[in-house]
Parts: structure tokens; sequence; C-alpha cells
């Protein structure tokens, strides 16, 4: 059988549990029309970058799915009738990830760099520039000025 990978997007404002038991009637629709779910991810509530119908955030799913299209095509028809999935996406993919996916793996490191502020920016803080800073650091370097007499016209500028 095919091979599926499917993520979709809850309602912020439908709780956690109400989530999951969406995503088990949708397991059961699989199921049902003779397919299986592997792995099933929930991302938890995430900003979206965008508003979605008036939602800034929504409740993340990810379901490995193991099943023949008709299946798919059913438990597609479903998360449209229904008014707490904002949006979904169903994938057909060669194989499935064995290991967590990025969002999972990502989830608990705080290895991201982060800003330091508005006004800390060269690490002198209050908006002021370092004490410790160059002076010569912070111009420009410009270009020597050529006399007039050394600069020949290009052909194309020929008048």
């Amino acid at each position: 059988m095919p091979l599926y990978e499917s993520v979709l997007i809850a309602r912020q404002d439908v709780s956690a549990t109400q989530v999951d038991d969406l995503v088990a009637t949708f397991q059961n629709v699989i199921t049902e029309n003779g397919g299986s779910v592997g792995k099933t991810e929930n991302w938890s509530l995430r900003t979206m970058a965008y508003k979605i119908k008036k939602n800034r955030k929504g409740h993340y799913v990810l379901m490995n799915i193991d099943a023949p299209s008709a299946a798919v095509l059913e438990m597609e028809r479903q998360m449209r009738i229904n008014e707490d999935i904002l949006r979904y996406l169903t994938l057909r993919v060669d194989e499935h990830e064995t290991e967590p996916s990025a969002v999972v793996r990502n989830k608990g490191s705080d290895d991201r760099p982060r800003g330091r502020g508005r006004f800390d920016r060269d690490g002198g803080g209050e908006g002021r520039p370092s004490e410790s800073r160059d002076a010569t650091a912070a111009k420009p370097a410009t270009p020597a000025a050529t006399p007039a007499s050394e600069v020949t016209p290009d052909e194309g500028d020929a008048k």
C-alpha cells in the first residue's frame, strides 16, 4: 500500500484532549478503510506565520499513514467538513521516517541564537557604543579621490 504523511492544524480554541479525539476519529477512518496509522506526533500549540480564519495559533499533528488512496480521500473529506480543522496537507512519501521529526527534535533544544535586544547590538548596552570599541572601526572606508586629469572616459560614455 502507498505511504502518506499527513499534517493537520486544529483551531487554537480546541483543547488538547479534543485534538486527541479528532486524531482518533481520523485514525478510525483509515483503519476502517483497510489502512493503518503508524506514528502520530502532536506538535502542540504553535504560532502560525499568518492568520488562518482569524486564528494566530493552531494545534499541529503529524500522522504517518499506510493506506489505500480511498481511505486517505475519505479522511481528507472529513477534515474538510470538520470546522475545528483549519488546514491539512497529505503527501505521498517513499518511506516513513523512523526517528522523530525535526519539529520534535528541536522542541526541547534551546540552542538557537537569540538577539540581544534593540539597543545592545554592539555589546555596549543602553544604546551607546561600547567604550572599548575602536573609533576607526565605526568610520566607513572611503575610496581615495582620483584627480580629474587621470580619469579617462569610457567609450560608451562618449557623447
